[in-house]
Protein backbone atom coordinates (compact mmCIF):
# COMPACT_ATOMS: atom_id res chain seq x y z
CA UNK A 1 0.00 0.00 0.00
CA UNK A 2 1.09 3.41 -0.47
CA UNK A 3 -0.07 4.43 3.17
CA UNK A 4 1.90 3.08 5.78
CA UNK A 5 1.02 3.25 9.57
CA UNK A 6 2.19 5.61 11.87
CA UNK A 7 2.55 5.76 15.30
CA UNK A 8 2.22 8.84 17.64
CA UNK A 9 4.99 8.37 20.00
CA UNK A 10 3.38 8.94 23.72
CA UNK A 11 4.84 11.46 26.09
CA UNK A 12 6.22 8.07 28.13
CA UNK A 13 8.32 6.66 25.30
CA UNK A 14 8.99 10.30 24.14
CA UNK A 15 12.22 12.20 25.02
CA UNK A 16 12.25 14.89 27.39
CA UNK A 17 11.81 18.04 25.01
CA UNK A 18 9.29 16.06 23.22
CA UNK A 19 7.42 14.76 25.87
CA UNK A 20 6.82 18.71 27.07
CA UNK A 21 5.68 19.85 23.64
CA UNK A 22 2.93 17.28 23.57
CA UNK A 23 1.64 18.05 27.13
CA UNK A 24 1.76 21.66 25.95
CA UNK A 25 -0.23 21.07 23.25
CA UNK A 26 -4.18 21.37 23.44
CA UNK A 27 -5.84 18.36 24.06
CA UNK A 28 -8.63 17.18 22.04
CA UNK A 29 -10.33 18.57 19.18
CA UNK A 30 -12.93 20.38 20.64
CA UNK A 31 -10.19 23.18 21.70
CA UNK A 32 -8.79 23.21 17.84
CA UNK A 33 -12.11 23.60 16.50
CA UNK A 34 -12.64 26.56 18.62
CA UNK A 35 -9.05 28.23 17.47
CA UNK A 36 -10.55 27.36 13.81
CA UNK A 37 -13.55 29.00 14.31
CA UNK A 38 -12.02 32.04 16.13
CA UNK A 39 -9.72 32.66 13.01
CA UNK A 40 -12.74 32.18 10.98
CA UNK A 41 -14.61 34.86 12.49
CA UNK A 42 -11.52 37.22 12.86
CA UNK A 43 -11.02 36.92 8.96
CA UNK A 44 -14.67 37.96 8.18
CA UNK A 45 -14.55 40.65 10.53
CA UNK A 46 -11.56 41.88 9.04
CA UNK A 47 -12.77 41.32 5.41
CA UNK A 48 -16.18 43.12 6.39
CA UNK A 49 -14.26 45.75 7.57
CA UNK A 50 -11.59 46.55 4.85
CA UNK A 51 -13.54 45.78 2.32
CA UNK A 52 -16.90 45.79 2.30
CA UNK A 53 -17.67 49.02 4.84
CA UNK A 54 -15.59 51.16 2.52
CA UNK A 55 -17.28 49.87 -0.77
CA UNK A 56 -20.94 50.86 1.04
CA UNK A 57 -19.89 54.34 2.16
CA UNK A 58 -18.62 55.24 -1.74
CA UNK A 59 -21.60 53.80 -2.62
CA UNK A 60 -23.88 56.09 -0.31
CA UNK A 61 -21.89 59.12 -1.15
CA UNK A 62 -21.99 58.68 -4.99
CA UNK A 63 -25.86 57.95 -5.17
CA UNK A 64 -25.91 61.63 -2.33
CA UNK A 65 -24.07 62.95 -5.23
CA UNK A 66 -25.72 61.99 -7.74
CA UNK A 67 -29.43 62.67 -6.10
CA UNK A 68 -28.55 66.38 -5.36
CA UNK A 69 -27.20 66.73 -8.99
CA UNK A 70 -28.69 69.58 -10.56
CA UNK A 71 -28.67 72.17 -14.08
CA UNK A 72 -25.51 73.75 -14.47
CA UNK A 73 -23.47 71.23 -12.36
CA UNK A 74 -20.24 69.95 -14.60
CA UNK A 75 -19.68 66.22 -14.59
CA UNK A 76 -17.76 63.71 -15.82
CA UNK A 77 -19.32 60.89 -16.86
CA UNK A 78 -18.55 57.26 -16.84
CA UNK A 79 -17.28 57.31 -20.46
CA UNK A 80 -15.11 60.33 -19.85
CA UNK A 81 -17.31 63.18 -21.42
CA UNK A 82 -16.67 66.37 -19.36
CA UNK A 83 -20.04 68.55 -19.78
CA UNK A 84 -22.96 70.43 -17.91
CA UNK A 85 -26.13 68.95 -16.91
CA UNK A 86 -28.72 70.17 -19.38
CA UNK A 87 -31.58 68.72 -17.28
CA UNK A 88 -32.39 65.56 -15.13
CA UNK A 89 -35.17 63.27 -15.62
CA UNK A 90 -35.29 61.50 -12.29
CA UNK A 91 -38.45 59.31 -13.32
CA UNK A 92 -36.18 57.43 -16.25
CA UNK A 93 -32.96 58.16 -14.45
CA UNK A 94 -32.03 60.16 -16.92
CA UNK A 95 -29.44 63.39 -17.85
CA UNK A 96 -29.09 65.41 -20.50
CA UNK A 97 -25.21 65.99 -20.68
CA UNK A 98 -23.97 69.25 -22.70
CA UNK A 99 -20.52 68.47 -24.17
CA UNK A 100 -20.26 72.37 -25.54
CA UNK A 101 -21.22 73.46 -29.66
CA UNK A 102 -24.69 72.24 -29.49
CA UNK A 103 -23.94 69.10 -28.52
CA UNK A 104 -25.82 66.96 -25.94
CA UNK A 105 -25.63 63.59 -24.72
CA UNK A 106 -28.48 61.51 -22.76
CA UNK A 107 -26.44 59.58 -20.27
CA UNK A 108 -28.03 57.42 -17.43
CA UNK A 109 -27.52 59.38 -13.82
CA UNK A 110 -25.49 56.04 -12.62
CA UNK A 111 -22.98 56.70 -15.27
CA UNK A 112 -22.35 59.97 -13.43
CA UNK A 113 -19.32 59.32 -12.20
CA UNK A 114 -17.98 62.72 -10.30
CA UNK A 115 -19.07 66.17 -9.81
CA UNK A 116 -16.00 68.67 -10.83
CA UNK A 117 -15.83 71.90 -9.08
CA UNK A 118 -14.43 74.55 -10.73
CA UNK A 119 -11.48 76.28 -8.99
CA UNK A 120 -11.76 80.24 -9.33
Amino acid sequence: MIISKAFAATTAAAPEGVSKILDSAPSGTGSAFMMNLALILVLVLMFYILLIMPQQRRFREHRAMVDSMKKGDKVLTAGGLIGVVDAVNTEKGEVVVDLGNGVKVTALRATIQTRIEDKK
